[in-house]
């Protein structure tokens, strides 16, 4: 099977559309989500709409718990919170059902998939090789799907050796037969590599290659309705910037 792998919308309607539209073009046959529906953009409704309608399986991420009131706001940074506020003021009923019914983590086949880390599926940024060999040594199967970080990036280990991993740019491809593997698709919503296009993996569960993927969207359409929300303005820099 081909699937294709999101993260990390944040509300960012522009992006996701996009990204919808390049799935729907490839060889796809499932979409799967790891959270955060919600958070930093200004069209939380519309994403969960459209990940519930589209999604065969999705996660739920800390600013979709935050939004719920799981997680409390103090636990976020100045601008995340205020994001965290507008979005609960916003939020739909139906939209909130719908988060309420994800959890962080879940096995699917032969895939772990998490929002944050094998280890800690809510909070835990996998950006370095020590954390990543402790995941790796965590995981319940061999290859997993982590979302959180808004960095495409791969860790693999081999049999008796240390972890290595690298960032994916657009295009990079991974054979994930061998080994045990960390997979990170990146943010569609807001990305942190620098690159400010959205991006998303394609995974072919039997040949088991992973393929990176990067969308071009309107990011100053995206940015301007963070603005007119009255939402920090930071919040619209970042997506200038992919950071």
């Amino acid at each position: 099977m081909i699937v294709a792998v999101i993260s990390d919308i944040h509300g960012n309607l522009h992006a996701l559309q996009a990204v919808l539209e390049a799935i729907e073009a490839s060889s796809a046959e499932q979409l799967w989500c790891l959270g955060d529906l919600v958070g930093y953009g200004a069209h939380p409704n519309e994403c969960v709409a459209l990940v519930r309608e589209h999604a065969a399986v999705c996660l739920a991420g800390n600013h979709d718990l935050a939004v719920l009131g799981s997680i409390a706001i103090g636990d976020f940074s100045a601008s995340a919170g205020a994001a965290v506020r507008w979005t609960r003021s916003v939020i739909s009923e139906q939209s909130r059902s719908y988060l309420a019914s994800l959890l962080p983590s879940r096995r699917q086949g032969e895939l772990g998939l998490f929002h944050g880390s094998p280890r800690d599926a809510v909070w835990e940024y996998v950006i370095s090789l020590p954390l990543a060999e402790l995941c790796l040594d965590a995981q319940p199967t061999k290859r997993s799907l982590i979302g959180h970080s808004h960095v495409a990036l791969s860790f693999s280990r081999a049999e008796g050796a240390s972890a290595t991993g690298r960032w994916q740019p657009a295009g990079s491809s991974a054979a994930i037969d061998q080994g045990e593997w960390l997979l990170n698709p990146g943010s569609v919503g807001q990305p942190r590599d620098g690159d400010p296009r959205a991006a998303w993996l394609l995974i072919d569960t039997d040949s088991w290659i992973a393929t990176f993927l990067r969308t071009t969207y309107d990011v100053a359409a995206a940015a301007g309705a963070i603005r007119a929300a009255g939402l920090p303005g930071a919040l619209a820099r970042r997506l200038e910037l992919g950071q």
